[in-house]
């Protein structure tokens, strides 16, 4: 009888939780950090080469490029023979027959055409010829140039002669024409000899009437007419016989 309070001592002074009945599983816990990478793997064998694919349809053909420049001038050619002797009625200049054509105006149309091919270009429009070496230089130098020559600065006076000008203008490039810029009334309607315009292309906003005193007037590659107080500019010089 004197053991069971012995007992309930042990009991009572045995640790906590020494129990050796296992209790129920634990809440888990939260994830671990992620670990640090590992080494790169070694690099994987090339696999086998593919074969080679079929030749795909032509494209289609791409846009026409930019004119090229002038060639050279070319060596003059051989005489050609010499026609028969014509058929016509002789004149004698002078005479009053009318069926005989004007010796000088012939005679004039002769030294056009010996004139014309002393130039490296030269277009024809009707009884005109525009010629040029294409040099470039400011409006005073073309006045001088053409007139050395007994020309005078191209004036065209007509849509196919403004056209025909255009032709020896590249993009971006203009031409010194023969209209008189520094009358009194500022007005552009006459040329330098002070000859009436039966022709005109003016572009938008032209002729600047404020320029009145000096000015020059210049054609352009798309075949109007600007003036400029630029008289120094260096544009295209163009004579007309």
């Amino acid at each position: 009888m004197r053991l069971c309070p012995i007992i309930c001592v042990l009991c009572l002074t045995a640790p906590v939780g020494l129990s050796l009945i296992q209790g129920p599983p634990g809440i888990p816990g939260p994830p671990g950090r992620p670990g640090d990478p590992g080494p790169p793997g070694f690099p994987g064998q090339d696999g086998p080469k593919g074969e080679q694919g079929h030749l795909g349809p032509a494209g289609r053909d791409g846009l026409p490029g930019l004119p090229g420049r002038d060639g050279l001038k070319g060596e003059r050619g051989w005489p050609g023979e010499r026609g028969e002797p014509g058929r016509g009625v002789t004149c004698q200049q002078g005479g009053v027959d009318s069926s005989c054509p004007d010796l000088e105006a012939l005679k004039e149309r002769v030294a056009k055409l010996e004139l014309s091919t002393s130039y490296d270009f030269v277009r024809r429009v009707g009884q005109k010829y525009f010629v040029t070496y294409k040099e470039r230089n400011t409006f005073s130098k073309a006045v001088d140039f053409c007139a050395q020559r007994g020309l005078e600065v191209a004036m065209p006076q007509s849509e196919e002669e403004n056209n025909a000008l255009t032709h020896f203008l590249a993009d971006g490039l203009m031409a010194w024409i023969n209209v008189n810029t520094n009358t009194a009334e500022g007005k552009f309607i006459v040329d330098m000899k002070n000859r009436p315009l039966t022709f005109t292309s003016w572009g938008e906003g032209q002729p600047d009437n404020s320029i009145q005193d000096t000015g020059c007037t210049m054609l352009t590659d798309n075949g109007v007419w600007r003036v400029t107080r630029e008289c120094n500019l260096s544009h295209f010089i163009i004579c007309q016989i």
